[in-house]
């Protein structure tokens, strides 16, 4: 029997969802307040059907609806939702979405970790959710709901964790939306420090990608989350304040250091990285394309650094321990340099 899912919201999660579900067989249908949201999430294969209203979208006998919209929206849409039906959201908080979804008599809270800099249906993509971690909010609801919310997590390729409302908004604090704080201040901090953002390189463009996002997204999470977020910054500004009386002391610095990289190591599985200088010019990648599939290597990471001005960048490719010396061989067969 197919399923039958109504997403409200059909940006770039919404119809990300869409999409997955309809390639896993899913009968998927939309609605959004914008009408060229809701067109771009058809064009793109999104969705099944459209409807005309939030009441529409619920009234047509789902077997779930999924909230997919910033945190204030979803709790506006909470206030005036009214359904039999399972209903579920993405939101990147959740004590204040399990609240205002009270009245309702079947609900369990959802948040994706999964996600892009940038937003719209045009951005979507089946794909987006395959390997992340999907938390799953059951709070009180029946195991039976739960394990259909759950069932639709596994359908997009991602991993259901189960936590309180409580537990997923102090972790998020820390892992999501404190790392969003410091790479607004460290641009702020920058860009006041002359000549800083001259010198900005790879590094610091990873501390700061997250700066990209959107900014009504951002200040909405942040402020439902004010009360954790507050106190992770205070938190963090203790540490800091403490690493400065500290950061002189090369013996303890080295201790911190090498501790803070074997918790990053063991974040990810072993992998050793291959640095490959592309020149500005066109065919690089191709030649990178030509080697991976000459070698067979398991590719696990890769990532590209431009040049801010210009001049090609690199290319680092990361593969499984004892692989690295056959993907160097075959970069260098294509006629690519190979850092050491």
């Amino acid at each position: 029997m197919t399923r039958r899912v109504s997403i409200v919201g059909t940006g770039l999660i919404g119809a990300s969802v869409g999409a997955g579900l309809r390639a896993d067989g899913w009968h998927v249908s939309g609605w959004d307040p914008s009408a060229d949201s809701l067109d771009q999430a058809v064009a793109i294969g999104a969705l099944d059907q459209t409807h005309g209203s939030l009441q529409a979208a619920v009234a047509d006998d789902p077997d779930l609806v999924v909230l997919a919209a910033p945190p204030q929206s979803v709790i506006d849409v909470l206030s005036e939702l009214s359904t039999p039906a399972l209903v579920t959201d993405v939101a990147g908080v959740k004590e204040p979405v399990i609240a205002a979804a009270s009245h309702l008599a079947r609900f369990v809270g959802g948040h994706p970790m999964a996600g892009r800099e940038t937003v719209g249906a045009e951005h979507a993509s089946a794909a987006l959710f395959r390997g992340a971690t999907w938390v799953v909010t059951p709070e009180a609801a029946d195991e039976a709901d739960v394990e259909l919310v759950e069932s639709m997590v596994h359908a997009l390729g991602a991993r259901p964790v189960r936590m309180t409302a409580a537990e997923h908004d102090q972790a998020v604090a820390l892992v999501s939306h404190l790392p969003q704080v410091l790479a607004v201040t460290l641009l702020e901090s920058a860009q006041s420090t002359s000549h800083a953002l001259d010198l900005a390189s790879g590094s610091f463009r990873d501390l700061t990608r997250v700066a990209s996002s959107d900014p009504s997204m951002w200040s909405q999470l942040l402020s439902a989350n004010r009360g954790e977020v507050a106190a992770r910054l205070r938190a963090f500004g203790h540490r800091l304040e403490a690493l400065a009386d500290t950061v002189g002391e090369a013996g303890a610095m080295e201790t911190r250091l090498e501790a803070a990289r074997g918790v990053r190591s063991a974040l990810a599985p072993p992998v050793v990285a291959v640095d490959v200088a592309l020149a500005d010019e066109p065919g690089e990648l191709a030649k990178v394309g030509r080697a991976l599939e000459n070698s067979s290597v398991d590719v696990r990471d890769l990532q590209l650094r431009h040049g801010r001005h210009g001049g090609g960048g690199v290319l680092t490719l990361s593969v499984r321990p004892g692989e690295a010396e056959t993907l160097i061989a075959a970069l260098v067969s294509v006629g690519l340099e190979v850092l050491a």
